[in-house]
């Protein structure tokens, strides 16, 4: 069975249709022939007692009424053969066709044991079977009626023919059928094939298909993950011109720095300040470097940790506050942090804190809310709301804000949130962006009065609040 459906799989659609199309046919041609055939046997037999029925009660009728044999003989169907026997007399009168010795000689005999109204009898002469019915018409006289299975097998054929030929013309309709079907199927696969190879040789291709069907929906498919790619490709190759420009900047600059302190001349007034635009622009470099780094990085990361909810993310967002509170002095950030247990690292989760973060501190006017409960974290700003557009390619890489870099910050969030399961999302409320992280079958709690509640009585009574200051080079995230 293994092979067979090996072999199946190796057929091409129009090989796999004449397969199966032969299939059917063979196996309607055993059942009609091994099955119904005997089914057939027993229908035409009965309707073959049932004529021999038919002509008795009428011959019986006209005996009844006084007819005599030869002027009954006179209106009888001919393809039956009748045999009047009188019992007394042991004479016999054979109407119809003549009967070999030795079957008149069994007919008689199954007459003179008749004790009975009649019956149904058959009998096998010479490999040819006669089928005969008794009939008592008065109390001496039997009348026998025969046919012989020339009748039945005449029957039997034209029935026979007449279902083949019915279900020739029914197999060759649905082969037809069935081959316009297929042809509609494989010549659009055909036309996605060459898409494909097309594409997969960087050539210029083009694939118009109509169909609505699932076929057409794997071309749409195909067309659109194209454009994507095509629109990836170049967003790639615009961030990596736009990485080599800045980076060719510090660069230069560290080199320039460097030549000119060791012939003896500060580019920048003192040594010690010239220095230290080398080390700025080194700070910068590295920033840069570190978030492709990153994002390479977790493009392999997978959730190999200790199974369950084990990482306190209470103190993961409290070390991300601590280590960003300088960045921008003017900005409130209220906490509502319940002790809350996720699943994954602290790394990884700590980059994801740090991202959103960073990003809600790039946009935000003048508070950040940051809320850990049972069913997710959030962290909302107060900044410029988000497009529609935006909030659907936010999480792609490459995709930059107004203000962002590289495009990778919210892809870095992406990443960690499904590889462990989570689910990272964006939405704008009435005055404010939020960004949520969604545990495993956790609710999503509408909290927009909520949150709205404790930005406005954060300042007063708000607990853990720290401030932060504007750092792009770190973490490059992205918002409208």
């Amino acid at each position: 069975m293994k092979r067979i459906r090996i072999w199946l799989r190796e057929q091409s659609l129009s090989q796999q249709l004449l397969t199966l199309t032969f299939l059917v046919v063979t196996v309607f041609t055993v059942f009609f022939f091994v099955y119904l055939s005997e089914s057939v046997n027993e229908f035409v037999e009965s309707q073959m007692y049932s004529m021999l029925h038919r002509a008795q009660n009428n011959i019986s009728f006209n005996y009844s009424v006084g007819m005599e044999i030869d002027e009954i003989a006179e209106n009888v169907d001919t393809s039956i053969t009748h045999v009047f026997y009188t019992k007394s007399t042991r004479q016999f009168t054979v109407i119809g066709s003549t009967l070999q010795p030795e079957l008149t000689s069994h007919l008689l005999q199954e007459a003179e044991k008749l004790t009975q109204q009649g019956g149904d009898r058959a009998y096998t002469l010479d490999r040819k079977t006669y089928f005969y019915s008794l009939m008592q018409l008065d109390d001496d006289t039997v009348l026998i009626s025969l046919m012989s299975d020339s009748y039945r097998s005449d029957f039997k054929n034209m029935l026979l023919n007449s279902v083949i030929n019915l279900n020739v013309l029914v197999v060759s309709l649905l082969f037809i059928f069935l081959m316009l079907w297929i042809s509609s199927l494989i010549h659009p696969l055909n036309q996605i094939r060459n898409y494909i190879e097309k594409v997969s040789r960087g050539e210029e291709a083009e694939l118009k298909l109509t169909r609505r069907d699932e076929i057409g929906q794997v071309a749409q498919a195909l067309v659109a993950m194209k454009e994507e790619l095509d629109k990836q490709e170049k967003i790639k190759e615009e961030m990596i011109q736009n990485i080599s420009h800045d980076l060719k900047t510090p660069i230069a600059t560290i080199k320039s720095y460097g030549e000119s302190i060791k012939d003896g001349i500060y580019p920048y007034e003192t040594l010690e300040k010239s220095v230290d635009v080398i080390i700025e622009h080194a700070d910068r470099l590295e920033k840069k470097v570190y978030s492709l780094i990153m994002l390479n990085k977790l493009g392999y990361l997978t959730d190999d940790g200790n199974e369950g909810d084990t990482l306190d993310m209470s103190e993961v967002i409290n070390k991300a506050i601590l280590s960003l509170k300088v960045i921008r002095p003017e900005l409130l950030i209220t906490t509502y942090l319940d002790k809350i247990y996720f699943h994954g690292e602290e790394d990884p989760w700590r980059v994801v804190v740090e991202n959103l973060l960073d990003n809600a501190i790039r946009y935000a006017r003048s508070e950040i809310v940051i809320t850990l409960d049972e069913d997710e974290m959030t962290i909302a700003n107060d900044g410029p709301l988000l497009s529609a557009d935006r909030i659907d390619k936010l999480f792609k890489p490459y995709e930059k804000g107004t203000d962002g870099k590289f495009g990778l910050g919210l892809s870095i969030v992406y990443r960690v949130c499904t590889t462990y399961g989570y689910r990272a999302e964006a939405e704008n409320l009435n005055d404010s962006v939020i960004f949520r992280i969604t545990r495993p079958g956790g609710l999503k709690r509408e909290k927009n009065r909520r949150l709205e509640g404790k930005s406005r009585t954060g300042r007063k009574e708000g607990k853990n609040r720290e401030e932060k200051h504007e750092n792009p080079d770190e973490h490059d995230l992205h918002q409208s």
